[in-house]
């Protein structure tokens, strides 16, 4: 039907049209997003698990940190001469009970090869998506920034635990076997039964844990400022063998409180039968505050970044 001014005025035609264009409107949101799309249901922590996991990268560290146990078992055992000399002192620890074996393992373990482990989990997360042109294509999925950086985060922080776990789990079966279920003694002269040392070992992985945020909060940092995973990881690595070269300094006196590793070894102390939980309060302060600090400095960093280069 059309009116006196040439309009079209069919009532049938009209309201097929406001249908369709209802239809339209609810197929977007009121953010603009389509209709079912949930930010949540986006890169689940599952499938960012499973996709870490098939790295080559983490199966050869993860494998390497089961090794490393055996390999350290095989030094005192073959590296000997006929009349058992050893180094003494500390070495000599390490073989008389499981609980130092593991103590000694740490030692060995905690001022380099668990700082690079953290960096590498955490630089080369973000970076490395950069690098394969992959990044801007999750983004354009759309995976929202904040969420993919938490996701990412939480992967690697998980990953990074577990192989903060294992190291010590594994060189406790190895001692164990070969040196017995044995007192922990500390070189002060201080033993614990084989019970509490085993309490020790749990706060030590949890000390650990907490200790290495400053290197996950640094890395994450750089792993959302370059697209090089190599200076992410390397940048981090670097910060924490500078850190630790200055805390041998003695002549900074009080200034080496402040550095992210002078409390690396505060987790010894556990090994007492009076324990001085003071070193160990500061030191979880000390990275919490240096992880959330380059934390909030990533996030910022990401949200602005221009991924589209």
């Amino acid at each position: 039907m059309t009116g006196t001014n040439g309009v079209h005025t069919d009532e049938a035609a009209i309201e097929q049209l406001a249908d369709a264009a209802a239809q339209e409107d609810q197929g977007v949101q009121p953010d603009g997003s389509v209709t079912g799309y949930r930010a949540g249901r986006t890169l689940r922590l599952r499938v960012e698990l499973v996709r870490q996991l098939r790295r080559r990268r983490v199966q050869l560290m993860l494998g390497f940190l089961v090794l490393l146990p055996w390999i350290l078992w095989a030094a005192f055992e073959f590296g000997t001469d006929a009349r058992d000399n050893r180094s003494g002192g500390f070495v000599d620890l390490a073989t008389s009970s499981a609980p130092n074996f593991v103590v000694f393992v740490l030692f060995a373990v905690s001022s380099f090869l668990l700082p690079m482990i953290v960096a590498l989990f955490f630089g080369d997360t973000i970076a490395s998506e950069a690098s394969w042109s992959s990044l801007k294509y999750l983004l354009a999925m759309p995976v929202p920034r904040h969420r993919l950086m938490r996701q990412k985060a939480i992967a690697s922080g998980l990953l990074s635990f577990f192989a903060i776990a294992l190291l010590p789990a594994v060189a406790l079966l190895v001692g164990v076997i070969f040196y017995g279920a044995g007192e922990a003694v500390s070189p002060t002269g201080d033993a614990i039964p084989f019970s509490d040392s085993m309490m020790a070992l749990l706060f030590t992985v949890l000390y650990l844990a907490v200790h290495l945020l400053w290197v996950a909060g640094l890395a994450l940092f750089l792993t959302v400022s370059t697209d090089a995973p190599l200076g992410a990881v390397g940048g981090t690595v670097l910060v924490a063998i500078l850190s630790s070269i200055l805390d041998q300094i003695t002549a900074l006196e009080g200034l080496r409180n402040y550095l992210p590793t002078h409390y690396a070894f505060a987790w010894s102390d556990l090994i007492s039968t009076d324990i001085d939980w003071s070193n160990m309060a500061a030191g979880a302060f000390s990275a919490v505050a240096y992880g959330a600090f380059f934390g909030l400095l990533a996030a910022r960093r990401f949200r602005t970044k221009d991924i589209t280069s």
